[in-house]
């Protein structure tokens, strides 16, 4: 039996494994991913991760820059925990091999970042996250023991009496169906921002650890935060990273005028500061496009409306020393260079500030089920992550939860229990039925694509940028209805090898429930805050909405919405303000 499983082979999965391993050495870990690790999301992340290091930086003004960038809806004592570790993490990742970006006397180099005061985010010129994942997964190696399940996908969390057990899971390349059972479950699949068209997520990010633990029974909280990022490419949705705008780029309309001076993006002051007002937290940033755009002063494209980056007057030398990827980006998906060329871009979605609920070291409550990284919500980032604090966040809590899990693991010894074969053999059946019947019985099943394409324009449409009640209340009923539609989809390959359709249609499932949650939490939750914004209720209710969503699987599938109020340990809620000194 496995004593820790992880669900997830990403940054924060690595980094649980190797918690395990150095934890103790004795215990039975295996990780199991549904791309081969290296092709985990963590490694696009280009622009860096946080944690005070700098000169005249402290630990309380990264905490109250994360607290007041996510409009005081971060429990604050998960906040203060992962502040204070994460300088720690970084550190770490260096021992470990981690080629941090270097200042000329050797010191390690930190830019700005959107939302922070201080210079505070280390990088590794922009390929950070591709650093960051190979240097997890290299270190992984020296632990031989770890058992790696490569292109495998989990369909099932095995849970008996209110404690898992183990997971149901497919290989991709032969179609083997698996029980595998196991002590502890850690589950770091990513983010789910596939339920909408338009998004920097890779393709594997479709929320299946999310609606793993919700149809068990886990709760998902702050689901209706979906994070915008301002600078995404038409048409790919690839990210520009911020680190663009902190290395100097501008915003502009398509009138070439810097437009962010004109909107209230959370300043200390009424006077627009030139220098940091592209730094402004992203969810501002993006509601400002909006604005633009419905004023006419957008540039209309086959693929949308879109603004202009500008980095001309970086000059190429700058560009190429730090910010080398965004220009290999442009040049091989935009045939421009933005060393000479505006690159267009938009707001696309980004991250899920939602996600599995858990306590500080990662525990649903489910016993023995862990979640880290984006599929989970500690929740440090609240209403609005800044940037920067995504890639510390999945050291910081993939390394508590692997702590955790192993302690577990080591005080629950008892034998499987055998309603975990049971379900594991109800789990074989349903899938081989899904493969091998797939079709109606009436032959007139819609196609897969069809349906989440469907589902993505309906949660677009509801819970973009800006929402209000009556759209989200017709969304909650056509997401259900396609959720039900989705159970009788046409499915044409019932080979075994590779059947991707397979896995395109239990994704969709995922996506569908996940998508519910978002609209719902979007509906009840009436009051405008951080990356949520309704404009039938477009103030901040702290009386009232000062309290995290909290969504279940009712019986009948619906989600069922409650509150949880907000942990605040030394700051009350105040003004949002960002920029830096």
């Amino acid at each position: 039996m496995i004593d820790v499983l992880i669900v997830g082979g990403g940054g924060a999965g690595l980094r649980a494994a190797v918690a395990v391993a150095e934890t103790d050495p004795a215990l039975k870990v295996a990780v199991v991913s549904k791309v081969y690790p290296m092709r985990s999301h963590t490694v696009s992340a280009e622009g860096g991760a946080a944690g005070v290091i700098a000169p005249g930086d402290t630990l309380d003004e990264h905490c109250y820059d994360t607290i007041s960038g996510g409009d005081w809806l971060c429990d604050q004592d998960a906040v203060e925990a992962f502040v204070a570790e994460a300088p720690k993490e970084l550190i770490q990742l260096e021992h470990w091999g981690c080629p941090w970006s270097r200042e000329s006397d050797g010191r390690v180099a930190v830019r700005p970042f959107g939302g922070m005061k201080k210079m505070r985010t280390w990088y590794a010129a922009d390929k950070t996250g591709f650093h960051l994942l190979h240097t997890l997964f290299q270190t992984t190696l020296k632990y031989q023991d770890i058992i790696r399940y490569d292109e495998w996908y989990v369909t099932k969390l095995l849970v008996d009496d209110g404690r898992v057990h183990g997971v149901v899971a497919t290989e991709i390349r032969t179609g083997r169906i698996e029980t595998i059972p196991a002590r502890t479950v850690i589950l770091a699949t990513g983010g789910c921002g596939r339920v909408f068209p338009f998004t920097t997520n890779a393709a594997v990010k479709t929320g299946d650890g999310m609606a793993l633990a919700y149809r068990e029974g886990a709760p998902l909280k702050d689901m209706e935060f979906v994070q915008y990022h301002p600078t995404g490419l038409p048409f790919t949705g690839i990210l520009i990273t911020e680190a663009a705008r902190a290395e100097g780029g501008w915003l502009i309309n398509k009138d070439g005028y810097r437009y962010l001076q004109d909107y209230d993006l959370g300043k200390p002051t009424p006077t627009p500061r030139l220098r940091s007002m592209e730094l402004g937290p992203r969810d501002r940033l993006s509601q400002a496009f909006v604005h633009e755009q419905r004023q006419g002063r957008t540039v209309d494209t086959p693929y949308g409306p879109v603004v202009y980056l500008d980095l001309r007057h970086l000059g190429e030398a700058k560009i190429d020393a730090r910010i080398p990827f965004v220009r290999e980006l442009c040049r091989s998906y935009q045939n421009l260079d933005p060393a000479t060329d505006l690159i267009p871009v938009r707001p696309v979605v980004h991250y899920m500030m939602g996600g599995v609920h858990t306590d500080l070291h990662g525990a649903t409550p489910i016993a023995g089920l862990y979640a880290a990284g984006e599929t989970a919500c500690v929740s440090i980032n609240g209403a609005n992550r800044l940037g920067s604090n995504s890639l510390p966040e999945i050291l910081v809590f993939g390394r508590r939860a692997g702590i955790a899990a192993a302690a577990f693991a080591k005080e629950h010894r008892e034998a499987e229990p055998p309603a975990v074969r049971s379900q594991g053999e109800d789990e074989r059946r349903r899938l081989e039925r899904a493969r091998e019947g797939g079709r109606p019985r009436n032959g007139r099943g819609e196609r897969i694509a069809d349906l989440r394409e469907r589902m993505q324009h309906t949660l677009e449409g509801a819970a973009g940028i800006y929402r209000t009640g009556d759209v989200l209340a017709k969304a909650v009923d056509t997401l259900a209805e396609l959720r039900e539609r989705a159970e009788e989809a046409r499915m044409e390959d019932s080979s075994t090898a590779f059947n991707t359709e397979l896995i395109n249609l239990l994704e969709l499932r995922s996506m569908l429930e996940i998508a519910q949650t978002i609209a719902a939490c979007a509906l009840n939750r009436e009051e405008s805050r951080g990356a949520h914004q309704r404009t039938d209720f477009s103030a901040r209710d702290d009386a009232a909405f000062l309290a995290h969503s909290l969504v279940h699987r009712a019986p009948d599938g619906t989600p069922s919405v409650g509150l949880l109020p907000v942990t605040i340990t030394r700051w009350p809620p105040g003004e949002r303000v960002y920029g830096r000194d």
